[in-house]
């Protein structure tokens, strides 16, 4: 599960280049939410992650999450401003793969 990504889009590359071969996801989705905070046109800084991988089985939400803030940490430190994890088994999945959409930014001007 690779997924392509336009070449003007490094950060969400990257993003997914580790988290392929970090948690192997039999789901993952990059959600780019920069747009709704007050970042200028085409940033690379706000995201969130679905993410469904076997390495998540019988762990805890929080350290799902920081298998996932681990993987990205160069990432988190340069460039990556927030971070929304969803983070499910493949059991999880197929029980439901609503994910609920992001509150507005509160702190910003996004639309």
């Amino acid at each position: 599960m690779t997924g392509e990504v336009p070449e003007n889009k490094p950060m969400e590359r990257a993003i997914r280049q580790k988290l392929v071969e970090t948690l192997n996801p039999v789901h993952l989705d990059i959600i780019n939410e920069s747009y709704m905070h007050n970042v200028p046109p085409g940033s690379e800084t706000h995201f969130k992650v679905v993410v469904v991988s076997d390495k998540f089985d019988n762990l805890p939400l929080i350290k799902r999450h920081r298998l996932v803030n681990d993987a990205l940490r160069s990432e988190l430190q340069n460039g990556v401003h927030a971070l929304s994890v969803v983070a499910k088994t493949p059991t999880q999945w197929k029980e439901g793969t609503q994910v609920s959409p992001s509150p507005a930014c509160r702190g910003g001007f996004g639309k």
